[in-house]
């Protein structure tokens, strides 16, 4: 990867570049400060116009250095302008819902995104960056224009407040960026050139829901990171595996999406739960294919039914347990963030081994999180359970953090094995080439081992606090009152930070980990 100074002509863009920016920063705090433009407007100036910029930018530059250099020399500079207030017109903080004040990182991810995509970009298919950025800067300032400014919008919160009409705005936007940019660089790719105008219509369409959810579902201006990177993802698997990644893209779309719509109307997932699963099935269907689907849909649905079922006999939980049966955003990514992550590096890896290895670690992580519902879910359930803590083998309280059973225990290795026997229906090739007893046991170990790693943070070093209302030993923060006002907790033993949803991800990691050990 070269990263040597290019040309004099570079030099000369670069401080012409630089020095429009700075001019575009300066009418911008002269907007806010001399004509009385409020802040949210001047951003959406800038943002727009940066966009535009970056779109334009490899008509300009020929080597990537100089433009690499540009958003790493704003990057610190935006940190310490976010932190100290300055320039107002791009950084003044601003209240959220509670009325708290807020600080936004926008204008620091944004530098982020657009280093990232040049150094992944620049000098195999640009046209993916000027696309990505290209909806960013037009799309998601569309979304809060129209957000703040539509009479008696259509509100939903997430991590932050939105509108359903600036969600509408993004998403129309973004298509018709993606299109017309599908389009134009038609005749540049050999990948998009194969497309007639209805399938890049079509495929716009998906990559423009993908990018509204990627817009919604972050609070703090995060979104000027997951937006042009879930877009440039796929714009990448596309142009490295061809025409037919195109179709299953459409179709893994669309899936996902009534996928997501049908949990939450059966009350599996809330809201921000159902878009996250939206944009975690997009990439697993749409790219994993049959092989990577079953597997997860094997825990999606079991592990949901299991925690409807006995629902009257845990509610005596509800008080303990920091969250109920539905899954939210937090949940989600805690049950399937790793494999997740393992489906984001699938596509890039360099060959059929490493593939095949991440693979099983897809299939552990899968059987650890599995494997720690369905220890807690059937634990649970049974009358009189009697749990000892893994820490010190002392008998605890039924739903303590950190109690085990020998029911539950089984339950744990029963549901990693499902998983196990999940993978070798979906993917026989691989595991029957591999060792179907050999697989079986050591996916079923590595959920079985996750699931003890869970319950021991659980017991060591997730937060429990003190309910003085209730008496009650909680994982709850806050105690509700009856008027709706909250009360916090007591913290009485682990890390604040560290929740249920931590130490999930933390399940997930070990599954991951030592299935990959056992099945090298």
């Amino acid at each position: 990867m070269n990263f040597t100074p290019s040309s004099e002509t570079d030099f000369l863009a670069f401080l012409i570049a630089l020095a429009s920016l700075i001019f575009l920063i300066a009418v911008s705090e002269s907007l806010k400060r001399f004509a009385g433009v409020s802040p949210s407007h001047t951003r959406k100036i800038v943002h727009i116009a940066t966009g535009v910029f970056i779109f334009f930018a490899p008509y300009f530059f020929k080597e990537k250095f100089y433009p690499a250099l540009i958003p790493a020399l704003f990057i610190p500079f935006n940190i310490f302008a976010t932190r100290f207030g300055w320039l107002s017109s791009l950084h003044e903080q601003h209240s959220d819902s509670d009325s708290r004040s807020s600080l936004n990182y926008g204008t620091v991810y944004f530098p982020i995104a657009f280093l990232l995509l040049v150094v992944l970009c620049w000098d195999w298919n640009v046209w993916i960056l000027q696309t990505s950025m290209l909806v960013l800067g037009l799309g998601d300032a569309a979304a809060s224009l129209v957000g703040e400014h539509v009479r008696n919008p259509h509100q939903y919160k997430f991590s932050t407040v939105k509108s359903l009409e600036g969600s509408l705005a993004m998403f129309v936007v973004s298509f018709l960026v993606i299109y017309g940019c599908l389009m134009f660089f038609k005749p540049q790719s050999d990948v998009l050139s194969q497309f007639s105008s209805t399938a890049l219509m079509s495929f716009a369409f998906a990559l423009a829901l993908v990018a509204t959810a990627a817009e919604s579902l972050v609070s703090g201006g995060a979104d000027n990171l997951t937006v042009p990177l879930s877009v440039a993802f796929f714009l990448a698997v596309l142009e490295r595996y061809g025409a037919p990644m195109l179709q299953n893209i459409v179709l893994g779309v669309g899936i996902s999406f009534m996928f997501a719509r049908l949990s939450l109307g059966l009350k599996f997932l809330n809201g921000s739960g159902s878009v996250c699963t939206f944009l975690l099935a997009s990439t697993i269907f749409s790219i994993g294919g049959i092989v990577w689907t079953i597997p997860i849909l094997t825990f999606f649905f079991l592990s949901s039914i299991l925690s409807k079922v006995g629902k009257a006999r845990k509610k005596k939980f509800d008080l303990i347990f920091e969250k109920g049966s539905q899954r939210d955003m937090g949940q989600v990514i805690a049950n399937g963030g790793v494999g997740w992550i393992l489906m984001l590096a699938y596509p890039f890896l360099p060959n059929e081994s490493w593939r095949d290895l991440f693979y099983f670690g897809y299939l552990g992580t899968m059987a650890a999180v599995q494997a720690d519902t369905w220890a807690t879910e059937i634990g649970t359930m049974i009358r009189n359970p009697n749990p000892i803590s893994i820490v010190n083998f002392k008998p605890v309280p039924a739903g303590t953090s950190g109690g085990i059973t020998f029911i539950g225990t089984s339950g744990a290795f029963l549901g990693a094995l499902v998983i196990a026997i999940s993978g070798w229906l979906s993917n026989m090739t691989l595991v029957e080439s591999t060792g179907l007893l050999k697989v079986l046991t050591a996916i079923s170990v590595a959920g079985l081992v996750g699931s003890l790693v869970d319950s021991y943070f659980g017991g060591t070093l997730q937060a429990q606090y003190y309910d003085q209302y209730r008496d009650k030993i909680t994982e709850k923060t806050h105690h509700l009152n009856d008027d709706g006002t909250t009360v916090p907790n007591q913290l009485i033993k682990g890390v604040h930070w560290i929740d249920n949803d931590v130490v999930n991800f933390a399940c997930g990691v070990t599954g991951a980990v030592v299935a990959m050990l056992l099945l090298p």
